[in-house]
């Protein structure tokens, strides 16, 4: 499936507890050659391990062991390694499974529990955010919608939009520039007007960040003109492109957007150095963890890279690094993908931030509620 296809309530169903064994294959994949020659005898070998897993498994009923064998092979048929992305993640579990192709790498792993690990899905989404872009000429206006791997124009709240009837020659006049009289005629402006009330329309209803693309003169019409508070993620100063190319654009758009995540990742250690300061922060994994079954987290940021097998006692957890339980208690594969499935349940926004940003407060933390 699709990134396009993880919606907030798809998100929310692979969260939920399955029958033992909810199996998660994760494994990085290869869009060109020669790395990509290696993912079908690798994808083979994981699940080759996860079947031997299945069989030597004692917490495995025997009934959902073929059960299960049989939806990896399934799964295995409908991979797609010829368009392949970034990452793969094949999820199984008795009557059931999904193959999802991810635009953002995951780590090699097979994990068996009770539900599925779903923060490689969240983080590639948040990732993905979809946005749109808004290319502008001084009589033409189109909308794109975007992610990070595919760009299309797309017709809503009255875009595509122009101008019929003016008798300016409007593409040599933006390619030299000799026609001033154009960015200040009446009907100029309110054709940019017009544009605003589109726009707000459009954001209002289907909130985005959104891009602005044309030529410095014409976004300065626009900007004299605007009368919503919605603030663009970044501009391109760039003419030419209101009929795209797809991929052209994308190209233009892409070093404001790389500018605008990283200016989510300053604000969210802004959020967290402010929270710090009115005593409404806790980090560290045992912190965290006690935070959310609280229900207290209202922000949760987690390094991409960070995980921990621990087991869970009564009171804090404990690391195991070889995971093997030593005094009876339960062993959780992976902690941080459960900290995160339980903030997202209990309403918090969850972010992941690249490795190293959050190495004084113990790779994990959030803001509190109270």
């Amino acid at each position: 499936m699709k990134l396009t296809d993880l919606t907030s309530a798809t998100l929310a169903d692979l969260r939920k507890v399955r029958p033992f064994p909810a199996v998660s294959l994760l494994m990085p994949t290869h869009r060109t050659e020669p790395d990509n020659a290696q993912d079908p005898i690798r994808l083979r070998n994981m699940v080759t391990e996860a079947k031997r897993r299945l069989e030597s498994d004692p917490d495995v009923p025997r009934d959902a062991r073929f059960d299960v064998a049989a939806q990896l092979d399934q799964a295995l048929g409908e991979v797609d390694l010829v368009h392949s992305l970034d990452g793969l993640v094949i999820l199984a579990s008795p009557g059931e499974h999904e193959v999802w192709s991810l635009p953002r790498e995951v780590p090699e792993r097979v994990v068996f529990s009770d539900t599925y690990l779903t923060r490689n899905l969240v983080a590639a989404r948040a990732q993905n955010e979809p946005y749109w872009v808004l290319a502008l000429a001084i009589d033409h206006a189109t909308l794109w919608g975007g992610t990070n791997d595919h760009v299309e124009q797309i017709s809503l709240e009255g875009f595509p939009h122009k101008i019929d009837d003016l008798d300016w020659d409007v593409e040599h006049q933006e390619r030299v520039g000799n026609f001033p009289s154009v960015y200040t005629d009446e009907r100029t402006h309110q054709f940019m007007r017009e544009i605003d009330t589109k726009l707000n329309a459009l954001l209002g209803r289907h909130p985005r960040p959104f891009y602005l693309v044309g030529l410095p003169p014409v976004l300065a019409v626009l900007d004299e003109v605007r009368t919503n508070h919605h603030t663009e993620a970044g501009r391109v100063p760039k003419g030419g492109l209101t009929q795209g190319p797809p991929h052209a654009l994308a190209a233009e758009v892409e070093p404001a957007r790389e500018a605008y995540r990283a200016k989510q990742i300053g604000d969210l250690a802004q959020r967290i150095d402010a929270a710090t300061g009115r005593r409404a922060m806790t980090s560290g994994l045992d912190e965290v963890w006690r935070a959310v079954l609280e229900g207290r987290v209202d922000t949760l940021v987690i390094e991409d890279g960070y995980r921990e097998t621990v087991q869970v006692t009564e009171n804090h957890l404990m690391p195991v690094p070889d995971g093997t339980p030593s005094n009876g208690f339960p062993v959780v594969d992976d902690i941080v993908d459960d900290i995160a499935e339980r903030a997202l349940d209990r309403g918090a926004q969850v972010y992941f931030v690249p490795d190293g940003e959050l190495a004084e407060r113990g790779h994990i933390a959030a803001t509190l509620r109270f």
